[in-house]
């Protein structure tokens, strides 16, 4: 098949980069042919609120030769794509779609090619922002209504899909792995390299910190813990951090808290995920999250909110523990649970078995199957 792929590839960076390479590589590896394609302007600088779009010297990115076609802000640029992929006669516009802010640029590549007959196909990470705001609906039903078929990776939003478009054509495939870290360190290693003693029990939250995602009853959390208790936090803030600080300084968990707080490059994830007893997603609202997939290559069990399709990702008992409400209370004791139930091998164990389960090829695979009946 002759794929055109529409998304966030090289030279920006971040998780929506990263899945595109990772799962344009897989379906070449398969022996479809790929052409990729990215934006010129993603986010205009003023609206990004983290410290730079683009790959730094510490990540770890596959240099996607894309052809920057698209400008999320200049409807020229639309028209324009438009022809640049129709040229190439591709059988499917793939892509991938996260925000409501790119639904009229990629709505309407989307509707340019169907008019030369080209299949469209989205995965979708969200369809209901976490964080609304007034141009959501009519932004994003402009976009489906120009779609042929979608990839949902939670209930959760396929069911948001189904609301905006009842008639829609869904597959529903998890998350793959993210495998391209590299190797976990031994635990005592990478805890001495962030100054954490063997004997500590180590949650991590890890990743952008927005609203949503509830590092605020996190901390909470930890004040109802016993002191071995540590929790490192490693993520750039997306938002101002003086609320935290202020929690932490009012709890008096400063000694308690392992501060990254920052952007964390590609080449240092294996540190954190290797540290850490348990990974936390305390989220107040969620769809999916690429965190778990970061969490499953490395074999660390997971605690997480029962919000949106965490609970897909997080098998209750089975790789991890669902906090059946965002309560700091009620996340303090699942993870007080965690730490006494004596299961974190049998967790590893499970998580283990899922890595064929949630690999790229049986992704990429189902993907293709999906498409060709479209």
């Amino acid at each position: 098949m002759r794929i055109a792929y529409l998304s966030t590839f090289h030279p920006f960076r971040g998780g929506i980069a990263q899945f595109n390479a990772r799962l344009l590589r897989e379906l070449e590896t398969a022996g479809h042919e790929v052409l990729p394609y990215t934006f010129t302007t993603q986010y205009p600088e003023k609206l990004f609120p983290g410290k730079t779009q683009m790959v730094t010297d510490g990540d770890v990115a596959d240099p996607i030769n894309a052809p920057r076609v698209l400008s999320s802000i200049g409807p020229f640029s639309w028209y324009s794509a438009s022809k640049t992929i129709a040229a190439a006669k591709p059988d499917l516009l793939l892509m991938k779609y996260w925000m409501s802010f790119f639904g009229p640029s990629l709505g309407t590549v989307a509707g340019q090619l169907r008019r030369h007959g080209t299949k469209t196909m989205t995965v979708l990470d969200n369809v209901i922002p976490h964080e609304g705001r007034f141009f959501d609906i009519p932004f994003t039903k402009y976009f489906l209504d120009r779609n042929d078929g979608f990839i949902a990776m939670s209930d959760k939003v396929k069911g948001d899909l189904l609301t905006l478009r009842p008639d829609a054509s869904v597959a529903l495939l998890p998350h793959p792995l993210y495998d391209h870290f590299g190797a976990a360190l031994p635990m005592r290693t990478a805890r001495e390299r962030l100054g954490i003693p063997d004997d500590r029990k180590v949650s991590l939250f890890f990743g952008f910190i927005r609203d949503y995602k509830g590092l605020d009853l996190l901390i909470e959390a930890m004040a109802f813990l016993p002191t071995d208790h540590v929790l490192v936090i490693a993520g750039e803030p997306y938002g101002d951090m003086a609320k935290y600080y202020a929690a932490i300084d009012r709890l008096g968990l400063r000694d308690r808290i392992v501060d990254h707080i920052r952007y964390i490059s590609d080449q240092e994830v294996p540190l954190f995920f290797s540290a850490a007893d348990v990974v936390v997603l305390p989220y107040k609202s969620a769809t999916q999250s690429g965190i778990t997939a970061i969490a499953y290559h490395f074999g660390t069990p997971m605690i997480a909110t029962d919000v949106g399709g965490l609970k897909e990702s997080v098998e209750h008992d089975r790789t991890g523990l669902v906090v059946p409400v965002p309560e700091a209370g009620a996340i303090a004791r699942t993870i007080g649970v965690f730490f006494q139930d004596g299961r974190v091998a049998d967790y590893r164990t499970n998580i283990a078995g899922l890595r064929e389960e949630l690999s790229w090829k049986r992704f990429a695979d189902q993907l293709i199957a999906f498409a060709g009946k479209l």
